[in-house]
């Protein structure tokens, strides 16, 4: 369900009146007139009702639809430096800060490189916030089964922080309680001891938090989403079988399933659908003002929206996908078309995923079309940027393919023989019935089914930031893209992005550079 109360981004404690959006028919918005209450900027994004703790809970949820962690800075470093994308728009939009992320090497003092530490360290501090709120705490009346979901929630989402923090940087500083101004300035901790923190506190998360929630806490932290981010965490560091196990947790749970079309996965009807594991809630207001209306949501689709005039003024054109990606598709399958949205040129016209036929005078010929907006939704928000979209982040194909891959890593007949059920289950969804293309994969020897799967994982879950990570853990970035027309990527050195020169300032040389810069 959809809860409009207000982002809290530079407005500081207002109150505002809730209006909410369910999704209760079919998982698609539809306005509901009555009035759900006042909360304050930190409510996000769920009613009152679960909890003691939930004013410090919801504070780090609302972080989850900030600048610094799931917009420019997020889909910059995780696709546009892969050879899936380019950062689109024109060539001088975002200077060098941008530019660099398609070209390399990434400066230290690159904004963006600033922001999302800033951004998720800050995820951490209401993290921490929380927790000491569960365990010191006295004066809050609490049972021990709220104080425990209260924690594992909190562990989720700082596990979830710093699993973007150490495959974005590496070193970085193990901030696992609340500190005092004395103690902030923390030297960095190496990768071992980060993923240590996340394994301890994504199990806590898995062994406590719920299968599933009331509909109106719909896309809530559940035991699904952190058994699937524990598999990615565990197949990054190549325990296999470790990983293989979480993947099949959630598989098994019977709250997921592969029936949504690909085609509807990625617009608000397929919003917290059953491939949703995890998903970051947005939403705008019906008739407020654009500050009010817009405070609501998230700006993800608004920096990715196609870049024009008129009508199709729908953002600012960033993370476009490229002529490399689009080689790569197989024959005849459809997910192309749902990943590149094409211009038309004087000889071919091509549609939206609702319809439209696209004009000829983009400025780029293509856009993502994963995050393409619903013309009734632009009609109903009066707005174009699309702030109303959820921002999916974990989905339940990722999980059967991380599966896949754990299991044929681990070999043998009968893991063999599920990774390939794993795969072609994929690819059925796929090919949506057309038996005529996406052929099932039937190889059995580990090396070409490894190649299958990755060419799988990079086909399903284009422009979904994962590609470059996988290119990392796979130990290939240093030949796919130079490859792939970035002639300047040195794996020692870009596999990390630089640690901010304004962080190593700020801490006076206790925080030091990161290998090549």
């Amino acid at each position: 369900m959809k809860n409009n109360i207000n982002n809290g981004k530079n407005i500081g404690l207002i109150l505002i009146t809730l209006i909410m959006l369910s999704s209760f028919t079919g998982c698609k918005k539809f306005l509901d007139t009555s009035l759900q209450g006042k909360y304050t900027t930190e409510d996000y994004p769920y009613p009152g009702g679960s909890g003691p703790y939930d004013l410090y809970l919801y504070a780090a949820y609302n972080d989850l639809r900030s600048y610094d962690v799931h917009c420019t800075g997020f889909f910059l470093s995780t696709s546009v430096r892969s050879d899936d994308a380019d950062k689109g728009s024109t060539p001088t939009d975002g200077g060098a800060d941008a530019n660099s992320m398609d070209a390399f090497p990434v400066a230290p003092n690159n904004g963006f490189v600033n922001g999302m530490w800033n951004g998720y360290f800050g995820l951490i501090t209401k993290c921490n916030t929380a927790l000491d709120k569960v365990q010191n705490d006295k004066d809050i009346v609490a049972t021990d089964a709220q104080k425990i979901q209260a924690e594992a929630e909190a562990k989720f989402l700082r596990a979830y922080a710093y699993f973007n923090l150490v495959r974005l940087y590496g070193r970085v500083p193990l901030i696992d309680k609340l500190l005092t101004v004395a103690q902030i300035n923390v030297p960095q901790s190496e990768p071992a001891q980060i993923y240590a923190l996340i394994e301890s506190d994504l199990q806590f998360a898995a062994a406590n938090l719920p299968l599933s929630w009331d509909k109106k806490f719909i896309g809530r932290l559940t035991r699904g989403a952190a058994n699937g981010l524990l598999a990615k965490v565990f197949l990054t560091q190549k325990k296999w079988t470790s990983a293989m196990a979480s993947a099949n947790a959630v598989m098994t749970s019977g709250q997921y399933d592969l029936s949504t079309p690909y085609n509807t996965i990625f617009g608000e009807s397929g919003e917290n659908s059953k491939e949703s594991v995890f998903e970051v809630q947005a939403t705008s207001i019906v008739g407020a003002v654009a500050a009010d209306q817009n405070a609501v949501g998230a700006e993800f689709t608004q920096w990715q929206g196609v870049r024009d005039g008129g009508v199709w003024n729908l953002g600012y054109g960033w993370n476009v996908p490229n002529t490399n990606l689009e080689n790569a598709y197989e024959p005849n399958d459809p997910r192309r078309e749902r990943t590149f949205l094409y211009r038309s040129t004087p000889t071919t016209s091509y549609k939206t995923v609702y319809g439209e036929t696209t004009p000829t005078t983009w400025a780029n010929p293509a856009y993502n079309h994963k995050v393409y907006t619903n013309p009734s939704f632009r009609s109903l928000y009066n707005a174009r940027a699309g702030r109303w979209m959820n921002i999916r982040i974990l989905r339940y194909a990722d999980v059967v393919l991380m599966y896949a891959e754990a299991a044929n890593e681990v070999g043998g007949g009968a893991n063999t023989t599920s990774a390939l059920a794993a795969l072609n289950s994929i690819r059925a969804r796929a090919r949506a019935g057309n038996n005529a293309i996406l052929p099932n994969v039937t190889t059995t020897d580990q090396g070409l089914l490894r190649d299958a799967i990755r060419h799988e994982r990079r086909i399903e879950l284009a422009m979904e930031h994962d590609r470059f990570f996988d290119l990392v853990r796979w130990g290939i970035s240093g030949s796919v893209l130079p490859n792939a027309g970035r002639p300047n990527f040195i794996a020692s050195r870009d596999n990390l992005l630089p640690i901010p020169q304004a962080q190593i300032d700020l801490s006076k040389g206790i925080l030091t550079p990161n290998p090549g810069y």
